[in-house]
């Protein structure tokens, strides 16, 4: 099969396009054709290589995808070969405590497509049957690859993890990427007031046209300062910050009692913090990874109703895949970066 993959951590020219071997199907598992495949900061992250972190190379990136069945092995029921599905990328690799009480992004053998295993950047991937989700007749398969990571992602955090109430207010640290961007219309659809901080009045103006409440560009004041002035210097109920580094502000701008959501670390993962601001502010900070395959379900089917819409911001064809992490690098793109494989 043709695929994008790397031999060697490195920048985006350790990217190589060219042929490997068919993925193998364990039991339970199939085989999609992929249409259309999407880019995550993780992909960044797995190909400059983390410390401890091994692969097997050559390894294939990617965690979102879309297309149809080619293969169903042994142990697989309720699919055939043809349908159009989209890929949950969360994948538990045996039945555990957590599985059995519906938390499968908590179980203990856990791996996720493209970080882990072997991903979408080709043209077929091997992914358990439970992870799939059919895509409705005239619902395209890109929409469906670029609404799936990010979507359950913010839906989780926001929902599940977070409690998020009708009235709250929310403060999103990031305006054009595809969780913030799926965090705003999530936020919305529960019925909260959303602030969102963005480096750039264009980035700002997507957050706008998502629902967004109140913008501050954080390229001309303290966001922090300006978000408690906002909510009256109560502060404000909820913060999605998905950057890490910067938490201390975040926890700034957080009312007494507030949460801080994080499902990722886009400025780093080590920074320092004051805990001052969290006992005496009584703050809570939740971690959230993925969600379950009942959130995915859930978010899903407001997706294909098109209450919740997938923001894409630029297509390139699989061998270009380079060029895309170039563009998800310059930190310049305003919604999902996607691959056209079909």
């Amino acid at each position: 099969m043709k695929a994008v993959f790397f031999r060697l951590h490195g920048g985006p020219e350790v990217l190589e396009y060219g042929e490997l071997p068919d993925p193998q199907l364990p039991h339970g598992w199939v085989l999609v054709k992929l249409d259309a495949a999407g880019l995550n900061h993780a992909d960044l992250f797995v190909r400059a290589g983390w410390p401890g972190f091994k692969l097997a190379l050559p390894h294939v990136l990617g965690a979102d995808g879309a297309g149809t069945i080619a293969t169903l092995n042994a142990g697989v029921t309720g699919w055939k070969v043809g349908q159009r599905v989209v890929i949950n990328a969360s994948v538990c690799m045996e039945e555990d405590d957590f599985t059995h009480g519906g938390q499968e992004n908590l179980c203990k053998h856990w791996e996720l497509l493209g970080e882990t295993l072997h991903g979408t950047y080709a043209e077929y991937v091997a992914v358990p049957a439970v992870n799939l989700l059919e895509i409705p007749d005239g619902f395209l398969a890109d929409k469906a690859a670029a609404a799936a990571l990010v979507f359950v992602t913010a839906w989780h955090s926001l929902v599940k993890r977070g409690k998020l109430q009708k009235g709250e207010t929310v403060l999103i640290v990031g305006a054009s990427g595809g969780v913030n961007t799926a965090a705003v219309q999530v936020a919305k659809y529960l019925g909260a007031t959303v602030i969102v901080v963005g480096s750039d009045a264009e980035k700002l103006n997507l957050a706008e046209s998502l629902g967004a409440d109140y913008l501050i560009d954080r390229s001309k004041e303290d966001w922090s300062k300006a978000a408690y002035a906002l909510t009256n210097k109560r502060g404000v109920d909820v913060v999605v910050d998905n950057v890490g580094t910067t938490f201390p502000l975040s926890m700034r701008a957080l009312r007494k009692g507030g949460r801080l959501l994080t499902v990722g670390n886009t400025g780093g993962p080590k920074f320092e913090i004051d805990n001052r601001y969290i006992f005496s502010k009584h703050l809570s900070i939740l971690g959230s990874t993925m969600g379950t395959r009942a959130d995915f379900a859930e978010v899903m089917e407001q997706v294909y109703e098109g209450k919740l819409k997938p923001v894409i911001d630029t297509s390139f064809p699989l061998r270009d895949a380079r060029a895309a992490h170039e563009r998800l690098e310059a930190g310049n793109q305003m919604g999902k970066i996607m691959l056209q494989i079909g």
